[in-house]
């Protein structure tokens, strides 16, 4: 198991098509690098839910996920699952992101995923975060679309229980879905640490990645 560090890392963006998407993916991940790196910057962007209960639901959350962070949650009102016909204003809304940030890492949806709107976001982040390390988080749902992936970064048990807590107590809009349970989300931890020879961890896809091996 090859193990490389993420040197520096004081700024991170995270987008999501809607909110809870950045939680559910990479939650534990933003546990992890916030408690390590006090005072980190976060950039945050949502597409979908801006102005009411959900936005109030996300910005609890993030800050729960985020804890000491610099956060900066943008949230905006495209229509759920609309994502498509309305790529201008998603792409502007990524560009808008770019424009305020040049971060170390960014958490955005794989370019994979089988809904509409997180496929459609993954495309449209590296148009305009061209020379970054990007990590496309996964969102377990009915379609089955699930894969192999590349990166991994375990988690704790306290950490893959308080990821868990946090998604039940601060989406109370999603608890009626049969697939928002405790048992999806620490299944698929198990799973993925299973994969990368940890307890836990929440796992990533690549598409793109430059390496600097020498001095």
């Amino acid at each position: 198991m090859i193990r490389l560090g993420a040197g520096n890392l004081d700024r991170i963006a995270a987008v999501g098509a809607h909110c809870d998407d950045i939680a559910i993916g990479a939650g534990g991940t933003l546990l992890t690098l916030c408690r390590a790196r006090p005072g980190v910057r976060v950039d945050a962007l949502v597409l979908s839910g801006g102005g009411g209960e959900r936005e109030q639901e996300e910005r609890a959350a993030l800050a729960a996920f985020c804890p000491s962070a610099d956060l900066r949650l943008t949230v905006h009102k495209l229509p759920d699952g609309r994502l498509p016909v309305h790529w201008d204003e998603a792409k502007a809304a990524v560009e808008e992101l770019r424009e305020r940030t040049d971060p170390d890492l960014v958490l955005a949806p794989r370019t994979d995923d089988a809904h509409q709107d997180h496929r459609g976001l993954a495309k449209l982040v590296p148009t305009a975060f061209r020379n970054h390390l990007v990590l496309g988080y996964e969102i377990v749902k009915w379609d089955g679309d699930l894969g192999r992936m590349a990166a991994y970064q375990p988690l704790s048990p306290e950490t893959a229980e308080e990821k868990v807590r946090l998604l039940q107590e601060h989406y109370a809009s999603q608890r009626h879905r049969p697939w928002y349970d405790r048992e999806a989300f620490l299944g698929l931890a198990r799973i993925r640490g299973i994969e990368c020879h940890a307890r836990y961890a929440e796992a990533f896809a690549v598409t793109k990645l430059t390496l600097d091996l020498g001095e």
